[in-house]
């Protein structure tokens, strides 16, 4: 692609965001329904350039299989549980204890979350979702 390197246009580079995002909304993947669009994306886009690493759209396909990639990565095999059990195995997976949730909830509310005393509040439930990049519908 010739495209200029960055010259701090700012206005320029605004203004084609937006008319991108018009076209694919590209942002992070924060939910599996997030996920699932951008597999269709990649899947679309590689059928798009049909093998032509040399086409304008090889750069976007590796932007969205790289989104694509670090989602699956950091990803964790939930089980199917209580949200209490969802949130034990997130701060197991992650090597967590639960003073590292304290810019979440007090540690008293974690433990007593995890102890089956207090259910999760949706305020928590959407920080700890955007915390473990999960849906938040796992804790609720």
């Amino acid at each position: 692609m010739n495209a200029e390197p960055f010259n701090g246009g700012f206005p320029d580079i605004a203004s084609a965001w937006m008319l991108l995002q018009r076209q694919i909304l590209l942002k992070p993947i924060r939910s599996e329904a997030d996920y699932q669009r951008m597999l269709r994306l990649a899947g679309q886009l590689t059928a798009q350039i049909n093998g032509n690493a040399d086409s304008p759209l090889a750069d976007l396909v590796g932007v969205v299989k790289d989104l694509i990639q670090v989602w699956e990565t950091h990803r964790v095999s939930l089980p199917k549980a209580a949200p209490r059990e969802v949130l034990r195995e997130l701060l197991r997976t992650h090597g967590l204890k639960q003073k590292d949730l304290a810019d979440i909830a007090s540690p008293t509310v974690i433990s007593d979350i995890l102890a089956g005393r207090r259910a999760i509040s949706k305020n928590v439930a959407k920080a700890l979702a955007e915390r473990f990049h999960t849906d938040v519908g796992i804790f609720i």
